[in-house]
C-alpha cells in the first residue's frame, strides 16, 4: 500500500520539524505572530488542502488546522526522509 502524503507528513514530523529561514520570517510577522506550537498542531491534525507532488523542490503539501484561540493557520511543508521542512506558515 502506498503511503499517502499526509501520511508521509506526520511520519517526518515524529521525527523532527525544520523550520526554513522564509518560514521563520512569515511566522515572526508581527501581524502573523504563528508559534512553533501552532505549526505543529496543524501538522499533526490538520487537513490536507492541496498536494504539490511535482514541485520542483521535491514533493511539498499545504495543510490547513487551528493554531491559538481557534485561529485558522496555513502550513506549506515537505516531508524528507530525516525531517519535515517547514516552507511557509501563514494566518487566514
Amino acid at each position: 500500500m502506498t503511503e499517502t502524503t499526509l501520511e508521509r507528513v506526520r511520519r517526518a514530523s515524529r521525527t523532527r520539524l525544520l523550520f526554513l529561514p522564509h518560514a521563520v520570517r512569515q511566522m515572526s510577522r508581527p501581524d502573523r505572530m504563528i508559534s512553533p506550537t501552532e505549526v505543529e498542531a496543524v501538522v499533526s491534525s490538520g487537513d490536507l488542502v492541496e498536494d504539490y507532488p511535482e514541485d520542483p523542490r521535491g514533493p511539498s503539501c499545504l495543510l490547513v488546522g487551528l493554531g491559538e484561540d481557534a485561529r485558522v493557520v496555513h502550513v506549506v511543508c515537505a516531508p524528507k526522509d530525516e525531517y519535515l521542512a517547514v516552507i511557509l506558515a501563514s494566518r487566514s
